[in-house]
């Protein structure tokens, strides 16, 4: 059977993990967080809900050094919590991709049609009471067309593209940054917060939205058998991806409020970053800020994508999913089917516009939430069913993945209890969630186990299912076990000599 081509370096993981999540909303949006939360809020919140997201991230870094497969999250469910959690970890991860990738299909025109008119010309429906344009849809499908003819041809395509655009996406970040020290001042942005705005409540606000600002970590997880790295370099750029992302939000963001007083920007109808610059003097700049925001939708896209089709390969592996989606390509590596599939999920949503698609993108927080949940608690299990199992890689101190996990419960509690203002809006969005739960276990049900549960073990693992199954063992061959692990060591060291 052809497998998938190991073609991607550390540059191509960080650039799909960081760019893969960094968006667009967030460019213009800052100016409704800086009139809700202060300048204050909005940047230390994003800070702690980084810091409880790269929690979360070191239980995907140990994990992945340990179990380096396609769709790691359904992988590692699978084989620490049995069947069923593999199941929910795929399809809840699936639920929370999709939601994102049918945002874009109208959202890249809707972007561009607040610098070019026309683009709300020619309405073809409505849905709660958002219009879906003629311009706004052809261009969002062009898009949606070229991200997938990207991935076609093979994943190391695709990560040149995206390497590309974050390099442009950071030198703009850079002049941003640059410019802000060299004509802001500190009295721009002291106080961080208006005098009716109260600093721990608004920062503590922030702490979820920022949770969902960096979660582009996932998709290093997921693309890791596609790695060239060694398994414990992997697992460490799951990490990096996290520190990448918060750091590149902050030091935008800082800059924002740095340029002008941040207090003339706490306005729901400004465009953040981009009148900032814009009223600073330097309309340049504004452009190059908005220019962060088209490239964010597209890297976004691009690696949403990519990482979607591997959860469903992962999933049809497993025998969770029609096997069929599971075939790679000989010559160029790719899941075409997989691919399919994700194209014709993103579409149809995509069709329904941004008044409906919102439905999708709340209830993708929670999504994501159970995911977390079940990663951090297979990190936990997977030692206790696999205690031979070699780790490249391993979170330091052990505690630390259990207070991500607070950090998901987080997600799922502030979106599912009223009055916390990241709650799901009644009855729309708590319908999207339950009907996808609900389909899910509709589809579990119906999807016979596998006739041949050793079979598809190996499908699902690959090469590393005899390694899986010496670990069951526990080691009980300790003389064979620490054989394994020099062995482990010995490649990870011809990978890379400067280890």
């Amino acid at each position: 059977m052809a497998r998938l081509k190991q073609t991607l370096g550390l540059p191509s993981l960080i650039a799909l993990g960081v760019a893969g999540v960094v968006g667009s909303s967030w460019i213009y949006t800052s100016s409704r967080f800086f009139a809700d939360l202060g300048a204050g809020g909005m940047i230390l919140g994003l800070l702690l809900g980084a810091s409880l997201a790269a929690c979360v991230a070191l239980a995907y870094g140990e994990l992945t050094s340990a179990v380096p497969r396609a769709g790691g999250e359904v992988v590692w469910g699978y084989t620490a919590l049995g069947r069923p959690a593999g199941f929910a970890t795929g399809w809840f991860h699936i639920g929370a991709y999709l939601s994102s990738l049918a945002f874009y299909v109208t959202a890249f025109g809707t972007l561009l049609g607040r610098y070019v008119p026309g683009f709300d010309a020619l309405p073809l429906w409505s849905v709660n009471g958002e219009a879906v344009t003629a311009p706004v849809l052809a261009v969002g499908l062009l898009l949606t067309l070229i991200v997938f003819g990207l991935n076609w041809f093979g994943v190391s395509l695709g990560a040149q593209v995206q390497v590309v655009l974050f390099a442009i996406m950071i030198l703009i970040g850079l002049a941003l940054v640059v410019t802000a020290l060299i004509a802001g001042s500190p009295a721009n942005l002291w106080p961080m917060w208006a005098p009716e705005q109260e600093p721990v409540s608004s920062t503590l606000r922030m702490v979820v939205p920022g949770i969902t600002y960096v979660v582009g970590f996932s998709l290093v997880a997921v693309l890791a058998e596609e790695s060239s790295l060694p398994p414990h370099r992997v697992g460490r750029a799951v990490v990096l991806t996290v520190a990448c992302a918060a750091a590149f939000y902050t030091a935008v963001l800082l800059a924002t409020a740095y340029v002008v007083p941040w207090e003339t920007l706490a306005d729901p109808e400004r465009q953040g970053t981009i009148d900032a610059f814009t009223d600073a003097g330097f309309p340049l700049l504004g452009l190059g800020a908005f220019l962060i925001g088209v490239l964010g939708l597209v890297t976004s896209f691009l690696g949403l994508f990519v990482a979607a089709s591997r959860v469903v390969l992962a999933l049809s592996r497993s025998r969770l999913l029609p096997h069929g989606l599971s075939v790679v390509d000989e010559r160029s590596g790719v899941p075409r089917r997989a691919l399919l599939f994700v194209l014709v999920a993103t579409i149809l949503p995509g069709l329904l516009g941004p008044g409906a698609i919102i439905w999708f993108l709340d209830a993708g927080g929670v999504f994501l939430g159970i995911v977390w949940l079940l990663v951090v608690i297979a990190k936990y299990r997977m030692p206790r069913v696999y205690p031979g199992l070699h780790y490249g890689y391993r979170a330091r101190p052990a505690f630390l993945p259990a207070i991500g996990a607070i950090g998901a419960v987080l997600v799922i509690l502030f979106a599912l209890l009223p009055g916390t203002g990241l709650s799901l809006v009644w009855p729309a969005e708590h319908l999207m969630l339950v009907g996808w739960a609900l389909l899910g276990v509709v589809l579990y049900l119906v999807t016979p186990a596998p006739r041949d549960a050793e079979a598809a073990f190996d499908d699902m693992l690959g090469p590393l299912a005899p390694t899986l199954r010496e670990a069951r063992r526990g080691g009980a061959h300790g003389a064979g076990r620490r054989a394994h692990q020099a062995a482990d060591r010995a490649v990870d060291r011809a990978a890379d000599p400067g280890r």
